[in-house]
């Protein structure tokens, strides 16, 4: 799932191509500027499908004429919003342990094999999907594969990787703690899903400290099964010699014993939560609002992604053009919408100076109430759709990146084909289209707000209701 921090660092970085005050910019360009150049999609990559005969699925994308270099993807289903509650962080230690030793191998040796091989490897758990990935030279495609085959199959999660895991996300979760934009989002999350899983992910102290390696163990068994498991090669491979590998390393591999249960799907409509977190002594308030949205699945993403551009996505959106460019209120203000497999959400952020604090909301919502009354105009709707197909092509330009594309799509329970329609649906997206998708997500009204901030600032938000406070973590 697509967090707002992380499209609002995303989009800070990459959006300005698109102009911050993109307008002005353009009106200093030379008037006999050649056009644009004809947009490029993402080819549709020629994937050699197979199923193995316990259940498993490849997918091998080889590419002759690219660099030599091979990458390899392990997802299975499952990440974190599968996590016991009483146990969230399972999956995150999971992923990072899960490399620190198997039957076979130490975590030593492990190592000494990777840097032999001039491999890379890594591991992560989101929302919905874990995945354990490699890459190196070409060359050494089948010993690399065969060392991930071991690691994703046979970890042993040692006692003392474990406890070291489980002391440096102690030390991350206090670090985190302290920040506003942290309780911010821990806030924003259960405002918008409530009791589902998507909402209740927050680790605490104790959370952490009741992982053990056996519980590692139990959650391996139940998640990591042929049957709910992925691999994605990508690069300078011979595929009849991957897939050949790959039936060797992968293929008595059984499913056993009983998967791991499947989450529900998340709500499309709450009612709405207004929330304060007093936070002493803070010079800024951390602003968060929004409301559920749709799941990756829908066929909205599109249209969605390109409201979400110009209202919130990057330097060109209309909240950084309002809320810094134009009033000073803040470093940056964003909106983007994020969609998992089982449901997905619309949000909005900016840190502000604390006297502005309600003057801000405002501005949010007048921003939100402009997409619902007037349509974009041509001129901005090109420009939004120009950039984001730019950044789906710049993000996927490298194989290692089409294999991490692919296994997500694969996660949220997308056909790989859509990797490469992303640009020809994007440019298809009308005024209209995204006039719709305000009138159906961004109504003010509809929007949960929440706010952290020095106690002082609760004054300025009586003006937008009335507010639960809540205490800090």
């Amino acid at each position: 799932m697509k967090t707002l921090k992380t499209l609002a660092v995303f989009a800070a970085c990459m959006s300005f191509g698109a102009g911050a005050s993109a307008a002005a910019a353009e009106l200093q360009l030379p008037k006999d500027l050649p056009p644009y150049g004809a947009d490029k999609p993402v080819p549709v990559p020629k994937i050699d499908k197979h199923t193995l005969s316990n259940g498993m699925t490849v997918w091998i994308v080889a590419d002759a004429e690219g660099a030599p270099k091979a990458n390899f993807v392990l997802a299975v289903r499952g990440g974190s919003a599968h996590d016991p509650r009483a146990a969230n962080g399972l999956s995150s230690i999971l992923a990072g342990t899960i490399d620190e030793g198997t039957k076979s191998r130490s975590a030593i040796q492990i190592a000494q094999e990777q840097q032999s091989l001039g491999a890379s490897l890594g591991a992560g758990a989101g929302e919905e999907g874990t995945m354990v990935s490699a890459s190196g030279l070409g060359s050494n495609a089948g010993k690399i594969l065969q060392l991930l085959g071991d690691i994703a199959r046979n970890p042993t999660f040692p006692d003392a990787e474990v406890n070291l895991a489980k002391m440096n996300a102690l030390q991350a979760l206090k670090a985190a703690q302290a920040q506003p934009g942290y309780q911010a989002e821990v806030e924003f999350a259960k405002a918008v899903f409530g009791d589902h899983p998507y909402g209740t992910g927050e680790q605490t102290e104790a959370s952490i400290m009741s992982v053990t390696p056996q519980s590692l163990r139990e959650l391996h068994a139940k998640r990591f099964r042929p049957d709910r498991a992925l691999l994605v090669v990508t690069g300078r491979v011979d595929a009849a010699e991957i897939l050949r590998v790959a039936k060797e390393t992968f293929g008595d591999w059984k499913a056993e014993g009983t998967p791991e249960a499947e989450i529900p799907a998340a709500p499309t409509a709450v009612p709405r939560k207004l929330v304060f977190v007093p936070r002493a002594n803070s010079v800024q308030s951390s602003i968060r609002l929004g409301r559920p949205a749709f799941a990756a699945q829908d066929p909205q993403l599109y249209k969605a992604d390109v409201a979400e551009s110009i209202l919130g996505g990057g330097f060109g959106g209309r909240l950084f053009q309002n809320l810094r460019e134009d009033k000073g209120y803040t470093y940056g203000a964003y909106a983007s919408f994020g969609a998992d497999r089982n449901g997905g959400s619309f949000g909005a952020e900016a840190d502000v100076r604390n006297e502005v604090t309600g003057a801000a909301i405002t501005e949010f919502n007048r921003e939100l109430q402009r997409m619902i009354d007037e349509p974009v105009g041509a001129a901005e709707l090109e420009r939004s759709k120009r950039y984001l197909a730019g950044v789906y092509l710049y993000r996927n330009q490298l194989r290692g990146a089409v294999a991490s594309s692919l296994a997500g799509l694969w996660i949220d329970g997308r056909p790989p084909e859509d990797l490469g329609q992303y640009t020809e649906r994007v440019k298809a997206v009308t005024a209209a289209d995204v006039q719709g998708v305000a009138r159906r997500y961004f109504s003010p009204q509809e929007q949960s707000l929440v706010v952290v901030g020095d106690p002082a600032v609760a004054e300025q938000l009586k003006a937008f209701g009335e507010f639960k406070t809540v205490a800090p973590n």
